[in-house]
């Protein structure tokens, strides 16, 4: 597997949580992690750079690294 598609399922379980989160009533909680989320979202969108990708790309490789 590689760093893109970690990320990408990485966020997509830290929604997943925050949804049961605000199902459970356990509003406060679900707005601070929704809150983070939304603030990496945007620190990638303006400087392009996203440190939970950058993280993972030294762990794991990129997707679109040339293959030799």
């Amino acid at each position: 597997m590689c760093a893109e598609r970690i990320q990408r399922f990485l966020m997509a379980i830290v929604l997943t949580v925050i949804m049961v989160l605000f199902a459970a009533s356990q509003t406060q909680i679900g707005v601070v992690l929704q809150t983070f989320i939304i603030i990496m979202v945007l620190v990638w969108a303006f400087a392009d750079f996203c440190p939970s990708l950058w993280a993972f790309k030294k762990l794991f490789g990129s997707c679109y690294e040339e293959k030799q």
